[in-house]
């Protein structure tokens, strides 16, 4: 509880840092905020292209009959920027702040929080863009803004967890930094954010399928394609799941960061 309430009482400076990074992040550029955008809107393009050179199809949405293949690739990669750019910050966001954290006393799991909000307040901004969209394109989805600032929440909360976990583990081993930007590629193409889960079906089998969906991010970014392009609820059970992959990674993180919090100063 005092370890709850010292988090609390950092809350100003929790603010501080997640705004500081905010305005930071493109400072000195011409285009500033715009990169935001112009992002990951280069990678729809893209791949967009070269799908179409292959000759892949948009999938249907269902029932909102949406059969636009950059607005599919969108709705996937926006989340998916999310949490590699969560994970990505917290991994480094300790050692980063460590000329403060050897000078001052505060909870040291503020920076991995500021990062974390930080990142999620430049998702925000993408999530808007693919909104405005969906809805030149035809598809309803304002009615499903509430799931969709739920499935945030608890994509935050995941990335937290393991955003704790990677930041502490940075502080020993500097590696961590790098086979993390090598993770998230694997990671990249094993979620379905370019493709859709039915092909590892029909590759694979159910079982291949099977396995293939304990990766909790093919659920969560399976989510946000039913909710925004869709127009359909998630699969309530996979998401009970999901939620229990953050749950349990939180706990896991805020014990080992807590535990490994008093020697951090010393470390870096």
């Amino acid at each position: 509880m005092s370890t709850i309430a010292e988090y609390v009482e950092a809350r100003e400076l929790a603010k501080a840092l997640t705004m500081r990074d905010i305005r930071g992040q493109y400072k000195g550029s011409i285009l500033g905020w715009f990169w935001s955008l112009l992002n990951p809107l280069t990678t729809v393009a893209i791949f967009t292209f070269f799908f179409a050179v292959l000759g892949m199809q948009a999938p249907v949405g269902d029932p909102s009959g949406l059969k636009i293949f950059a607005l599919y690739l969108f709705t996937g990669l926006v989340p998916w920027n999310f949490f590699a750019a969560s994970v990505n910050g917290a991994t480094g966001s300790v050692v980063a702040q460590g000329s403060l954290i050897s000078k001052v006393y505060f909870p040291r799991g503020i920076v991995v929080f500021s990062k974390i909000s930080s990142v999620g307040f430049t998702t925000l901004m993408e999530t808007s863009v693919a909104v405005i969209l969906l809805l030149i394109a035809g598809n309803m989805v304002l009615p499903w803004l509430p799931v969709v600032a739920m499935l945030l929440l608890l994509q935050g909360c995941l990335a937290l967890g393991i955003g704790l976990i990677l930041a502490v583990a940075n502080v020993y081993f500097r590696d961590i930094q790098y086979l993390v930007g090598i993770g998230l590629q694997v990671l990249f193409y094993s979620t379905p954010v370019v493709y859709q889960t039915s092909l590892i079906e029909a590759k694979f089998g159910a079982r291949g399928l099977f396995i293939y969906r304990l990766n909790p991010l093919v659920d969560l970014i399976e989510a946000y394609h039913r909710v925004l392009y869709d127009l359909r609820w998630p699969d309530f059970g996979w998401m009970a799941y999901v939620a229990g992959w953050a749950a349990a990674l939180l706990v896991i993180g805020a014990v080992m960061f807590n535990r490994f919090e008093p020697r951090l100063a010393e470390e870096l």
